[in-house]
């Protein structure tokens, strides 16, 4: 066989392979579906479309939800069912919550990051956490450590700003909330201060950078079909994240062992302020399952939560403020009115911020809320079904079919919220100026069911501070008021790039 032959033999052989691959996926993905049953949703195309509209995807599964309410992606083992409709979402999070989990297909993309945490568990180990996590959450032990640290941090944050804002200098107002946010989860959830493990703001930035990026290249993982081959190979993505998660465990692993050697110091200390330190000595009674890997999975799951939550939520709300500077006018004004004895420094002001003062700040808590209808943290989530079922909508689906419910695009339904659906308005919160909540399954920004979100409370409480903080001593704009702002497409709402803004201080502000 001469050279032009065995070339063109392989590139034969070569292309066959190739062809006979693709037509076996295209076979999986289409084949016992029942693609033409009105049983069941609606197709409107396969997971992999979604490749095309990563950067946009959230956009993407609007256009979905306004032509079906609930629609279907094929993927190649599985249906994926999207719905808008809160009468599916109560369904599969509270009325038949025992048909639907976390599911293989979800753990297999989300454990390498989470592990065996919270967010990615079911049965007893997801039990176990929340049990321990809420009888944690429900202390006042808890809520009293949790606000004087809010609090501390909202004044460190103020006083950041004021540099900027003596110079007139553009900053990234998220990096400056993310750093703000990850200091607290790190003291209020891990009773550990971040300047007691030695770590300059340099490689505080760095894990902050680390978990985001891993943070995204996990959510790569739903549209990329290659994923774990590229994670075998380690290469592409997969290698750049496995390169972020030693990074991170490494650094998890030592708030661990600083925790652990404050606990030897304090062991005639009975309160535990914070949620580590009651794992740590639940730990004791089965160190077997909870040893430092499980607490290292369960500390990742809450610092998602308690960073990401609230930071996300701040920059769009500082980013909305700015889009409506009178909406930002109102928020202010009832700062002054409501703290208009609380003078004095910046720590006087901030130190005094009191649960009743916040408790009457009810156009804030509404302008809070609303940024989080068109922005939830987690834009996207969902279940898996473990036997064939039927929704409330009528259609059906089988077993091992994932369900998710697109935070994101319900925001922006005409069908839920109303013609003004796209709107940010503060007022469809409040009626006779008092805040009115919603339907957990309508406004699904903190889950809903037994599975609801146990920071709601505490995530409120921290973003409240710091925005009564930020917004009595600054009025914000943005940098460049043509520049497009965007979100990154990843498990959590983020921005993407940065948000540059100026901070011009108020009258008679900033005493020291």
């Amino acid at each position: 066989m001469d050279i032009l032959s065995a070339i063109f033999y392989i590139a034969t052989t070569t292309g066959l392979l190739v062809l006979a691959l693709v037509s076996a996926l295209v076979i999986r993905i289409f084949v016992g579906k029942s693609i033409r049953n009105p049983d069941y949703p609606p197709v409107v195309g396969t997971v992999f479309d979604q490749l095309f509209y990563f950067n946009r995807l959230y956009d993407y599964q609007i256009g979905m939800s306004k032509k079906h309410r609930t629609s279907r992606l094929l993927a190649p083992d599985q249906s994926e069912i999207y719905t808008t409709d809160p009468r599916n979402i109560e369904y599969i999070l509270k009325t038949n919550f025992h048909n639907y989990c976390k599911g293989q297909y979800n753990q297999d993309i989300m454990t390498d990051l989470f592990g065996q945490g919270i967010f990615v568990v079911d049965g007893d180990k997801w039990r176990q956490q929340k049990k321990l996590a809420s009888f944690e959450f429900s202390t006042r032990v808890l809520r009293d450590f949790s606000c004087s640290v809010f609090r501390k941090k909202a004044a460190k944050l103020v006083h950041t700003i004021q540099q900027f804002s003596k110079h007139n200098l553009v900053f990234d107002v998220q990096a400056l909330l993310m750093r703000c946010t990850l200091d607290s989860i790190f003291t209020v959830g891990f009773g550990v201060d971040l300047n007691s493990l030695e770590e300059s703001n340099a490689q505080g930035n760095e894990f902050i950078k680390a978990f985001d990026d891993s943070n995204e290249l996990v959510y790569w993982r739903y549209v990329d079909p290659l994923w774990k081959l590229k994670r075998y190979l380690n290469v592409g993505g997969e290698a750049t994240l496995k390169k972020n998660i030693e990074f991170i465990h490494k650094f998890v692993d030592r708030v661990i062992r600083t925790k652990r050697e404050q606990m030897e110091k304090e062991q005639n200390d009975n309160v535990k302020k914070d949620l580590l330190s009651r794992f740590l000595v639940e730990s004791k009674k089965d160190p077997e399952t909870m040893n430092n890997q499980y607490l290292r999975d369960i500390i990742l799951s809450f610092m998602v939560a308690g960073k990401d939550t609230t930071a996300n939520t701040l920059s769009w709300f500082i980013y909305i403020l700015c889009k409506n500077p009178l909406i930002q006018e109102k928020i202010a004004q009832q700062v002054r009115k409501v703290c208009s004895n609380n003078e004095g420094t910046v720590s006087d002001f901030v130190d005094n911020i009191t649960d009743e003062a916040l408790e009457e700040m009810h156009y804030l808590h509404a302008t809070l809320t609303e940024t989080l209808r068109l922005y939830p943290a987690v834009p996207v989530d969902g279940r898996c079904a473990e036997t064939d079922d039927t929704l409330p909508d009528g259609y059906r689906l089988k077993r091992g079919d994932g369900v998710y419910y697109m935070a994101y695009a319900m925001g922006r339904m005409t069908d839920i919220w109303g013609d003004d659906a796209e709107e940010f308005k503060p007022e469809r919160w409040l009626k006779n100026g008092v805040f009115q909540p919603e339907s957990p399954f309508k406004f699904v920004a903190f889950n809903a069911g037994p599975r609801t979100c146990l920071g709601k409370d505490f995530a409120y409480r921290q973003m409240k501070i710091v925005s009564t903080a930020l917004l009595r001593f600054f009025r914000f704009r943005l940098s460049d008021d043509t520049k497009n702002v965007t979100y990154r497409t990843m498990l959590t709402l983020h921005i993407s790039g940065s948000l540059d803004v100026l901070a011009v201080p108020r009258i008679g502000l900033l005493e020291i």
